[in-house]
C-alpha cells in the first residue's frame, strides 16, 4: 500500500515491481500526479501541490497566483501552478507549473496546509507588478478585505523589489486599494472611473432612515452628489433580488439620490458609457 505520496524510487525500494505500479494506475488504485510522484485515487489539488514540491528545488514556495489562491485571496484566474524558486535554481520542465527565479529573496515563507508558500505581502505585490492593471486592483481589494494584511505592510514589502518591471503600476493601485470593495467587477468599475480622471467613488456606502439606522447600501458612491453607481450581475436577475433593488431604488431617489446601474455588457464592452455617464452626472 503506498504512502499519501510516494516516488516512484521508493515504491521500487518497498518491494513493488514496475509492472505492479503500472497495474495499480491502470486499475487506479494508484494515480501517478507528476512524473515519478504517486498518491491515492482521492488525491486532491494540495496532495497534487505537494507532489509538484518533491520535484522542485530546495528553497521553492508557492507564489503569484497559487500563493494568493493558499492565502484565501486567489482572485487573479490561472490554471498553472506558479511557485518562486531561488536565483540560479535548475528546475525540471513540469506540466502546468510555472517557475518564477526569485529576483528579490520571498522573506520569512510560511506554510500553508503543508505546503511552503510566499507571505501574502509578497504574493499580492508580485501580482500587482505583473497583472493587467483591472486585474491587479481586484486581487488588492480582495486581499485587504479578507487577510491581516495592510497597505502599509504592502507598501514595506513593494520597496525590496525596487527597479523591477510593473512597480509603479503596483505602487499606484495599492494607493487605490480599498478592502470595502465586494466584488471584481466593483473594483474594476471604480479604477474604470480613477483612470479617467473622475473623482475616486466610496464603496459600500450605507444610506441611514434619516434616523441614524443605516437601511440601504450603495456599491459606489458620490456622497456629496449623492450619485449612486451600482453594478448588476448576475444574481440580479433573481426575481426576490430585482423586487428588493426595485424598492431600494425608489427609494434612494426619494431622498435625492441619482442612481445609475451598469451591467459586465456596458464595464467589459462599452467602458466610455459608463465614464461619459458620471461625468455629466458629476458636471451637472
Amino acid at each position: 500500500m503506498a504512502a499519501r505520496l510516494s516516488r516512484y524510487s521508493e515504491l521500487l525500494a518497498s518491494g513493488w515491481s514496475r509492472g505492479l505500479v503500472r497495474g495499480q494506475v491502470t486499475q487506479g488504485s494508484l494515480l501517478r500526479l507528476t512524473r515519478g510522484v504517486y498518491g491515492p485515487p482521492a488525491a486532491n489539488t494540495d496532495d497534487r501541490l505537494a507532489a509538484i514540491f518533491e520535484r522542485l528545488p530546495d528553497g521553492a514556495v508557492a507564489g503569484f497566483h497559487t500563493g494568493a489562491m493558499l492565502h484565501g485571496f486567489g482572485d487573479a484566474r490561472s490554471t498553472r501552478c506558479h511557485v518562486i524558486v531561488p536565483a540560479g535554481s535548475v528546475v525540471p520542465q513540469i506540466r502546468g507549473v510555472v517557475a518564477h527565479e526569485s529576483v528579490v529573496p520571498v522573506r520569512d515563507p510560511v506554510r500553508i496546509r503543508g505546503l511552503p508558500c510566499a507571505p501574502i505581502a509578497r504574493c499580492a505585490v508580485d501580482l500587482a507588478r505583473s497583472l493587467r492593471r483591472t486585474e491587479a486592483i481586484a486581487v488588492l481589494d480582495l486581499c485587504l478585505r479578507v487577510t491581516d494584511c495592510h497597505q502599509d505592510v504592502l507598501r514595506d514589502e513593494l520597496g525590496r523589489h525596487r527597479g523591477l518591471r510593473g512597480v509603479r503600476q503596483a505602487r499606484e493601485l495599492i494607493g487605490l486599494a480599498d478592502p470595502r470593495a465586494e466584488c471584481r467587477q466593483e473594483s474594476q468599475l471604480r479604477l474604470l472611473l480613477v483612470d479617467a480622471g473622475l473623482p475616486a467613488p466610496e464603496p459600500q456606502l450605507w444610506v441611514d432612515d434619516g434616523y441614524g439606522i443605516p437601511l440601504y447600501r450603495i456599491d459606489l458612491a458620490y456622497r456629496k452628489r449623492r450619485i449612486g453607481i451600482e453594478y448588476d450581475g448576475q444574481s440580479h436577475l433573481d426575481p426576490q433580488v430585482f423586487h428588493y433593488d426595485r424598492a431600494r431604488s425608489n427609494w434612494l431617489a426619494g431622498q435625492g439620490w441619482r442612481m445609475r446601474h451598469f451591467t459586465a455588457d456596458d464595464l467589459y464592452r462599452r467602458p466610455t458609457h459608463i465614464i461619459t455617464t458620471i461625468h455629466s452626472l458629476l458636471a451637472h
